[in-house]
């Protein structure tokens, strides 16, 4: 199986708002954003995020795809499109020193959204009828599955930049995970 994971294009964020499970419109000029795109049109399977960010690549590529929840990028709860610069100290320090296990009121830490991940990865990689997939999602999303195939500490994850518009190729092979390309 060949996994294509691609991050939605640049979204229009000037205030640098916190956003993850909350709707963050793609910049004005998105559609010039999709026609530089590079993708294949023979897979088999297409699965999307429910955000619109995502399913708009799908529809402009008149893929017939579907969406799945776990999907989404991390749920900051209270803080979703809030600016990052107004989320009071005494709340963001500690997600700051712990993104892993703390959380947002009214959010997920990264943990949860590794576990929804991982549930979606690991019923993916089980189709063996499947040969080539494309995933629509988002960076949080990628990254963690990355950090899973390539089994390194979960606190490292930043450390892997996910570019808009970009993909990362997959190979599974009876189990075994190869990483073929990065933000191609």
């Amino acid at each position: 199986m060949e996994i294509h994971l691609i991050r939605h294009t640049v979204v229009d964020n000037p205030e640098n708002l916190c956003y993850g499970f909350a709707e963050m419109p793609l910049r004005k000029d998105y559609s010039e954003d999709f026609e530089s795109l590079h993708l294949d049109n023979d897979f088999e399977l297409v699965i999307s995020s429910p955000a619109k960010r995502c399913r708009l690549m799908a529809e402009h590529f008149k893929f017939n795809y579907s969406t799945d929840e776990r999907l989404r990028e991390m749920n900051f709860g209270d803080w979703e499109l809030k600016k990052w610069s107004d989320i009071p100290e005494e709340e963001i320090n500690p997600w700051y020193e712990d993104f892993i296990n703390v959380k947002a009121s009214g959010g997920e830490n990264l943990l949860e959204m590794q576990f929804r991940v991982l549930s979606f990865w690991n019923e993916l990689v089980t189709k063996k009828e499947v040969g080539k997939v494309l995933i629509i999602a988002h960076a949080g999303v990628i990254r963690l599955i990355l950090q899973y195939v390539l089994q390194f500490p979960l606190e490292n994850m930043f450390s892997i930049r996910i570019d808009y518009g970009k993909k990362v190729i997959i190979q599974v092979n009876e189990g075994h995970f190869s990483v073929v390309k990065v933000n191609v």
